[in-house]
């Protein structure tokens, strides 16, 4: 590790200007940060502590329906307080690392760093979702834009992530054992406008919607209606502990997985 500046705002609004500090960065959960840091694979001068703002805490339903997450609400508050609610996000919430990973952990958090294998982006892209910052609205589809990368501008932190919620939903994730991230996952969701099905831990451009998949259970939704389809392997993730056609496989297995369980 290296020295470097700790903030601990109370405010949403002291957080914003801790981080117009240069070379400023937020800390979450710290889940990915704290290993990348001790890694020196980044080297902040100022670390902004959100887990402080309350008002980035804790999970309702709004006037709309919608199942309203905090940014900085961990992944084990969510598994136990949105069970109620939507059952699939609380299943996906509670599935994630282990137990020290989802009492630290914040939705906020893996949202904004958007890694291709995280579990996350996958309920929030497969339910169509807002991501709520401190200075605007982004809409899942326009959201999550790459391995890594996300339409979040410097200093924009994610304040709260509103859930509509679909008729039924289920998320279905082959677990690689030694991190605990999905190999591949599929988060599939009923909507009022039609069947979502959102991918992770497949592809190297990230999390992303199969919308063939989505077609074909909007016109009929049973697992046969995917037996026949599949996904090109040759933009997926190929490393030790799966090849790209392994994982485009998978991506058909776990979607007809999930609808299965949905029954």
């Amino acid at each position: 590790m290296y020295n470097f500046d700790v903030e601990q705002p109370s405010t949403l609004a002291d957080a914003v200007q801790a981080l117009s500090r240069d070379e400023a960065q937020p800390l979450s959960g710290g889940q990915t940060l704290i290993p990348t840091l001790k890694a020196r694979l980044a080297a902040p001068s100022v670390l902004v502590s959100l887990g402080g703002i309350a008002d980035m805490q804790g999970v309702s339903v709004d006037g709309e329906g919608r199942l309203c997450i905090g940014g900085g609400t961990t992944h084990a508050t969510v598994a136990a307080e949105a069970a109620a609610h939507y059952p699939a996000l609380a299943g996906l919430a509670a599935r994630i690392g282990d137990p020290a990973v989802r009492n630290r952990g914040t939705i906020g958090g893996s949202v904004a760093n958007n890694d291709p294998s995280a579990c996350y982006p996958a309920g929030v892209l497969g339910s169509g979702a807002v991501i709520v910052t401190n200075a605007r609205e982004i809409a899942a589809d326009d959201y999550f834009q790459g391995m890594f990368d996300t339409a979040l501008e410097e200093g924009e932190i994610v304040t709260e992530v509103k859930f509509p919620i679909p008729s039924a939903a289920h998320y279905e994730k082959m677990l690689q054992p030694a991190s605990r991230f999905p190999l591949v996952a599929a988060f599939v969701a009923k909507t009022a406008a039609g069947v979502r099905v959102a991918i992770t831990g497949a592809s190297n451009n990230g999390v992303f919607r199969w919308r063939e998949a989505e077609a074909a259970l909007s016109a009929n939704f049973s697992a046969d209606a995917v037996a026949g389809l599949s996904v090109d392997g040759s933009d997926m993730i190929s490393d030790l502990h799966g090849t790209g056609a392994y994982r485009a496989n998978l991506v058909g297995v776990m979607t007809k997985r999930a609808v299965a369980a949905m029954g």
